[in-house]
């Protein structure tokens, strides 16, 4: 083993540290994890745990079930609420393999590594910083509710914001963690917050992802409150989203970025616009994978609605943030944190590369505000929307042979699988507001 294995079982023997958690994601981004104790520890890091996969949302049949878990050796921590008794528990986040040690390309993680492989040929890495919003709630007999645990504000601070001191303690475990994070504070919704963490490469930036969720929703457990990444759980207040600001760098630097440019805006950045833009309608069943996401995504709750890019403008579904340099960037406003980060990452990719290989220019940048236009003002600057349900936008995505295909067929037909599922859930059941608005009258 090398020198990183070396520092793991060190980091074990300092900590004391007892179990293991070998996570991963299914296709849905749900983290699962299998607890070694720490004696099984070299053989996981060597020839891999198998496990059966075939109760694993998304990944494969009963007759085809042996599966591998081959921990990455750079995602080890020590869970930090786990040292109280004088032992702790650490975590490695793995990727899937098949018996044979070929990569299982229904792994979500195998997915993103295999796109950032194709962008690394074109001399890329893609890089992105998500702004992960969230509620905590109170919970009422050991049941999560609905019900905010504060009434704060944009921006609040204690005593108006009550948790102030869970936010500090999930910066803090998260830096413990190795995370970066730049900003945490409340959003516009009571019970509504934001943490930010600084860009990394697009594998490690989903991974922590994973991380902030299973952070927030173990300490707010702790702290006798329910941490959701729903991205609408109340209605007539803003929902939840997963704003993601990516670039691409090539050689070390910012491919983004033309000093000479107009407005520092380099070709390559317009090109991949471009193609996300052309790509947008079947990246959103990826991106904004539930029912409930179609809730947040209409106009009125700053949730972008309109397929546009402009400058620093807030109302368009893309913009370019002011700072330049290797700031440059681009910030994407339609994902939301119910998505997998592995899957929506690599959708973004896919379609940006398509648009950096085949030049599609995007269309003319809108720097009006785009809520206050007419349904005609649209009309007039060619102004499309995202799908208006989880079922418009599978179809999309069906259509969309470039995003099948970046995907996998096996990603593909399991996203398609369970989205319908849900869909035909929801539209066969008979909801409270049918009753509270029919059941009088007819």
């Amino acid at each position: 083993m090398g020198s990183k294995e070396d520092e793991i079982f060190r980091i074990v023997e300092e900590k004391n540290v007892r179990f293991v958690r070998l996570q991963f994601v299914d296709v849905q981004g749900i983290p699962k994890n299998v607890a070694i104790p720490v004696g099984q520890l070299e053989k996981a890091l060597g020839p891999g745990i198998h496990f059966d996969g075939s109760s694993i949302e998304g990944f494969v049949r009963i007759e085809e079930s042996d599966m591998v878990l081959r921990p990455d050796p750079d995602t080890f921590r020590v869970l930090p609420w786990s040292g109280n008794e004088g032992t702790a528990e650490a975590r490695l986040i793995c990727d899937i393999e098949l018996p044979d040690g070929k990569p299982f390309m229904g792994c979500p993680r195998q997915v993103l590594k295999k796109n950032m492989e194709e962008a690394a040929k074109l001399g890329y890495v893609m890089n992105t910083g998500p702004e992960m919003e969230f509620f905590l709630f109170k919970r009422q007999d050991g049941m999560p509710t609905n019900i905010p645990q504060d009434r704060g504000g944009y921006f609040d601070l204690a005593p108006i914001d009550l948790a102030e001191e869970i936010k500090r303690e999930i910066v803090l475990v998260l830096e413990e963690m190795g995370f970066e994070v730049e900003a945490a504070h409340h959003e516009v919704a009571f019970g509504q917050h934001e943490i930010d963490f600084k860009y990394d490469n697009a594998l490690a930036t989903a991974d922590n992802v994973i991380t902030l969720k299973y952070v927030a929703k173990t300490l707010a457990l702790q702290h006798g409150l329910h941490a959701t990444f729903m991205p609408k759980p109340i209605f007539g207040v803003n929902g939840s989203g997963m704003h993601t600001n990516t670039s691409l760098f090539k050689d070390g630097k910012n491919a983004f970025y033309d000093p000479d440019a107009p407005d520092q805006i380099s070709d390559t950045l317009r090109y991949f616009v471009g193609g996300v833009l052309k790509h947008i309608r079947a990246i959103t069943a990826i991106t904004n994978p539930l029912v409930n996401s179609y809730k947040r995504l209409v106009p009125g709750y700053e949730a972008p609605v309109y397929i546009t890019w402009s400058g620093p403008n807030r109302s368009s579904l893309i913009r370019v943030p002011a700072p330049r340099g290797n700031s440059t960037r681009i910030e994407i406003r339609s994902p939301d944190p119910s998505c997998n980060p592995y899957l929506a990452f690599a959708a973004i990719l896919a379609a940006g590369l398509d648009g950096v290989k085949n030049k599609i220019e995007p269309p003319e940048r809108v720097e009006k505000n785009i809520y206050k236009l007419t349904e005609e003002e649209r009309e007039k600057l060619g102004i499309g929307m995202l799908p208006g349900t989880l079922k418009e936008a599978i179809e999309c995505f069906k259509e969309d042979e470039l995003l099948v295909s970046a995907l996998g067929e096996h990603v593909s037909q399991s996203i398609i699988n369970v989205a319908m599922a849900d869909w035909d859930s929801y539209r066969t059941q008979v909801h409270q507001w049918e009753l509270d608005r029919y059941l009088q009258t007819y």
